[in-house]
């Protein structure tokens, strides 16, 4: 053994000192290495549910991660023993341990002061939705909306996030800023309708259910567009014109809260049905095939052969 020692000294300038820390730092990882094992598989045998055994797991690591630094930490500074050193190590070793849990506590520091969000808010963040129903230190908690559920509406579930992922991923919110959401209705008419008249109908409809929003959302920009730069022209609903594969499509934009998306939709469809119904000129389109003979359709002069 003396003889190995020497070698390495001379091979690899490492001292005995040094060796001799070397080797107990190993035996050290090596004995808490086995005690987990051994832990572990006494758990494996003894407890049957998923979730205990994961708790276990993580817990068995980070108490041999810590008890590791603190062991390692005293073999290479075994002539510091002041309360700052001891305290720097077990620092050190919460701070490996525990990163996740240190990551979602700042998440939760920056929540409080930035207030990205407050509970009640509707947010996304990532691909989650949902309505804010709790906010703690390492979590938060979603009310999700959307996924197969359209038009924004509650899916029933219950989401946790951790709050760490606000430093990852965007997050939009619906009801803070300027508290409205633009959505569009897309009606697609036959291109024999007349869809100039379609189109009268169809902005009746919206300033009939959106034109009353229009005012409020005006002076609550004025208010947000000191802090934010949010700039639009025209608030009042519109529609716009377009052509598709299949007819003509008329597009309404118009104002609605986060929240009455879906019952504003349905409320605008309702009145469209109706109006349309008494006009026999105008008629809704839809992917189809058909043969177009210029004769056949009134052309004056035929075109082609």
């Amino acid at each position: 053994m003396t003889a190995l020692s020497e070698w390495i000294q001379e091979t690899l300038g490492i001292g005995a000192a040094t060796q001799a820390r070397l080797l107990n730092s190993l035996l050290a990882i090596a004995l808490l290495w086995a005690l987990r094992r051994l832990a572990l598989s006494l758990i494996r045998r003894r407890v049957d549910d998923v979730k205990t055994r994961y708790h276990w797991r993580k817990a068995l690591t980070y108490v041999a991660v810590m008890i590791g630094l603190l062991v390692i930490g005293r073999i290479w500074f075994e002539g510091v023993r002041s309360l700052t050193t001891f305290l720097g190590l077990v620092s050190a070793g919460i701070a490996i341990a525990l990163k996740d849990l240190l990551v979602n506590l700042a998440g939760w520091g920056f929540l409080l002061w930035r207030r990205p969000f407050v509970v009640g808010d509707r947010i996304q963040i990532g691909v989650t939705q949902g309505d804010v129903i709790d906010l703690r230190v390492f979590q938060f908690t979603l009310l999700e909306i959307g996924n197969w559920v359209h038009a924004d509406q509650s899916t029933g579930r219950v989401v946790h996030v951790p709050n760490g992922i606000v430093f990852s991923q965007p997050l939009a919110n619906y009801s803070k800023g300027f508290e409205y959401i633009w959505n569009e209705l897309p009606v697609l008419v036959t291109f024999e309708s007349n869809w100039a008249v379609a189109k009268e109908l169809l902005l009746d409809v919206a300033k009939r259910h959106a034109a009353h929003l229009s005012e409020n959302a005006r002076d609550r920009l004025r208010e947000v567009s000191q802090r934010f730069m949010i700039f639009y022209s025209s608030l009042t609903p519109t529609v716009y014109t377009s052509v598709v594969d299949s007819g003509v499509l008329l597009t309404i934009r118009y104002l609605c809260q986060p929240r009455n998306r879906r019952g504003s939709a349905q409320a605008m469809w309702e009145d469209i049905l109706q109006a349309f119904a008494s006009h026999d000129d105008i008629d809704f389109a839809y992917p189809t095939q058909r043969f177009f003979d210029n004769r056949i359709e009134g052309k004056a002069t035929p075109i082609g052969p």
